[in-house]
This record gives C-alpha cells, sequence and structure tokens, in this order.
C-alpha cells in the first residue's frame, strides 16, 4: 500500500501551545511586539511592522509608498498573485517581466530593459520575489536601483530566515521587506506576515495605517481603544492577533532549525535523484534555504506529477505565470508566448515535498517513487 506524503504538514510542538496559553491566560498581550523584536534582532533592521498576514505586509508596503491611482510597479511574472493584485488593489499598473531559467527569480537583464523603457514619474518601484527561497542576485538587483533610482520591495515569503551572501535577508538594502508565514504555517493553522523597513517615514506611515489609521492616546493591554479617537487618512486591519502572534513567534524562534533539517532533506534529493532519466534537480548559484524544492520534469509534467500521486506523494507548482491568470489576460490583452522562459519553465517545473518534519524514510520514499515514475515516464 502506497505511503501518504502531503505536499505540507504543520509542525507542532510544545513551544506554540505555551506561547498560546500565555495569550489566553491574559497576562502577556504583547505578542505581536516581541514577533517585531525577534526580526529586528535576527534581520539588523531598524523597523518592523508585523501584520495579520504575507499579503497584508505586502497591502502596506504600498500604501506606505503612498502608491496611487496610474503608477507603475514592476514585478516577474513568476511570482505569487498575491504581488500583482496589491497592486491592483490601488488602481495601480503591475509590469511584468521574464524569469531566469536556472533559478527561476526575475531575468535582471529584462528587469533593466523594461526600465529603459518606462522610466516616468509613474513608475515608483519593483517587487522582487525570491523563488523557492533562492534570493536572486542582490548585489546586481541594487545596483541597478539606485542606477534608476526606484524603490525595492523585497517580497521575502519564500526566503524567510534566509541569507545572501551571509547577511539575514532583510538587511540587505531593500526600502522594504516583507515576509509571510504562510509558506510555513499554512493559512489553515495559523497566519502572519512582517514588514521591515529602514526609511522612518515609511515606518511611521506604514504604523498609522495598519489599523485604520486611527489617531488616540492609547489601547490598553487587552486592545481596548480610548474612548477619544480620530481618523486621518485611510487604512484597513492590517495588524495581527496576538494569538497568530503566539504561534509565529514560537514558529520563528526554531527556524534556524527547520532550515537546517529542509537543507539536508535537499542534500538527500540531490544525491538520489542526480543523474536520473527525466528529472532535473535545482541549480543552486547562491544561498538557498528550500522553502520549496522544485524540479524539472522534461516532458508531460502532468503525467508525472499524478503519477506521483497515486503512489501518494503529494506535489506543487510554483508558480502558474502570472501572464496566464485570466485577470491579468484580459486585462492587459497578454499572449501566451509574451514571456517565452517563464512558459517553458511553468510546463516542467514540479515541487516535491519537503518540510521540517519529514522523516528520512518519508524523503527516501519520495526519491524510490520519482525514479519509478521516471523509469516507466513517457
Amino acid at each position: 500500500m502506497a505511503r501518504e506524503i502531503p505536499f505540507f504538514k504543520p509542525d507542532i510542538t510544545e513551544a506554540e501551545r505555551a506561547q498560546i496559553d500565555e495569550v489566553l491566560e491574559l497576562e502577556n498581550l504583547a505578542k505581536a511586539e516581541e514577533l517585531e523584536e525577534a526580526f529586528l534582532k535576527k534581520t539588523g533592521a531598524t523597523y518592523a511592522i508585523s501584520t495579520n498576514s504575507g499579503t497584508s505586509a505586502l497591502h502596506l508596503s504600498m500604501c506606505a509608498m503612498d502608491l496611487k491611482r496610474g503608477d507603475k510597479i514592476i514585478c516577474s511574472v513568476n511570482s505569487f498573485p498575491s504581488v500583482p493584485e496589491v497592486v491592483r488593489h490601488f488602481d495601480a499598473e503591475p509590469i511584468f517581466v521574464d524569469i531566469d531559467p536556472e533559478d527561476f527569480n526575475i531575468d535582471l537583464d529584462a528587469f533593466e530593459k523594461v526600465l529603459e523603457e518606462n522610466m516616468s514619474k509613474k513608475l515608483k518601484g519593483a517587487v522582487i520575489n525570491h523563488v523557492a527561497g533562492q534570493p536572486t542576485d542582490l548585489d546586481r538587483l541594487y545596483d541597478i536601483a539606485r542606477r534608476f533610482k526606484i524603490r525595492i520591495v523585497e517580497d521575502a515569503s519564500d526566503a524567510m530566515g534566509g541569507t545572501y551572501n551571509g547577511d539575514p535577508i532583510g538587511s540587505t538594502g531593500a526600502d522594504i521587506t516583507c515576509f509571510s508565514f504562510s509558506p510555513h504555517m499554512k493559512n489553515s493553522v495559523a497566519n502572519a506576515g512582517v514588514m521591515l523597513c529602514e526609511d522612518d517615514d515609511l515606518y511611521k506611515r506604514g504604523m498609522l495605517l495598519r489599523n485604520h489609521a486611527i489617531e488616540s492616546s492609547g489601547w490598553d493591554k487587552y486592545g481596548n481603544l480610548e474612548y477619544i479617537y480620530d481618523v486621518v487618512d485611510i487604512g484597513w486591519k492590517y495588524d495581527i492577533s496576538e494569538l497568530d502572534a503566539a504561534y509565529a513567534l514560537a514558529q520563528y524562534k526554531r527556524i534556524d532549525k527547520t532550515i537546517e533539517r529542509r537543507k539536508k532533506i535537499a542534500a538527500m534529493y540531490d544525491k538520489a535523484l542526480e543523474g536520473v532519466k527525466h528529472v532535473s534537480i535545482p541549480i543552486r548559484k547562491r544561498d538557498h534555504i528550500y522553502q520549496l524544492y522544485i524540479i524539472k520534469i522534461d516532458r508531460n509534467r502532468d503525467g508525472f506529477a499524478r503519477a506521483l500521486k497515486e503512489r501518494g506523494i503529494h506535489c506543487g507548482l510554483h508558480y502558474i505565470p502570472l501572464h496566464l491568470m485570466s485577470y491579468y489576460k484580459q486585462k492587459y490583452s497578454l499572449r501566451v508566448n509574451d514571456f517565452q522562459t517563464a512558459l517553458q519553465t511553468y510546463q516542467q517545473v514540479l515541487s516535491l515535498p519537503i518540510y521540517h518534519n519529514m522523516s528520512d524514510a518519508e524523503v527516501e520514499y519520495v526519491c524510490e517513487m520519482v525514479k519509478e515514475v521516471a523509469d516507466k515516464h513517457i
């Protein structure tokens, strides 16, 4: 009988339960602040704002940048839909860029060309994601950003706890860095996000807007608003609950061990799958924390995925290019072949299960089944 290997399984320990118990006792209602401090300590950033999700962190970053109707933001066509979505919510325009065929991040040659073609006061910056936990070439990225004088928002949802040349992601020069706990915790258990920045004005505006742009003499320890308050802008409910913050804090405190385990699993996959016909293992160009382990299948990727599922192995797809999504395809009259590298990559990529609480036996089973399917694959 086939084993059942989910694509992701939450890793819940006594640490999460202890943090949540403290909140339920109503004696330690400062978990959001503790989460922010943990990020500041680890990354060395100046400011941190916790949010109720990674999407909220991205949306709040657009608010902090004062994005307006008709403004333009560049992003990779190989991003999660939350990236262009938060741009469109301001009636601003996302400009998609093709990807590097090796690490699946934004193609910096194409990025530079798009900047040359679109430079205007309406071009406000770029949101750059780090696919699978491997950052893009940040040295070159920030050299380009300085020359064109644009803001950079790093979507580090896949790179939380990761590094670039040994420096923590979040300390590498972004105007804003956004993190999501969704890839780590999955929304079915809890959710959280964090926005980091160095600029006083971005931080102050973010803090103002994250709770309905309410100005007040304060809130008490139980979250009660003082009876005199004012609303000074259009904000939203971006702030995080204490329960979500408690769970996220426990997860974040052991993120180094989580990453270490994922790297060991990735090494097991690399060793077992190197040279397997029809399968290409990930290309490691820079620091990589393997939030995802993305292989390529040289033909009939969907058939390969179905065969693995029949053997109990659930896979992922990261990502379906944004120009293939009905909304963006129709809104901007995009064609299937507009982003050739992203299209070809999409037709081949497959993400295997990789998470902290996978056992060696489970990893070995995945490897055995990938080899078995590859041997029969046509």
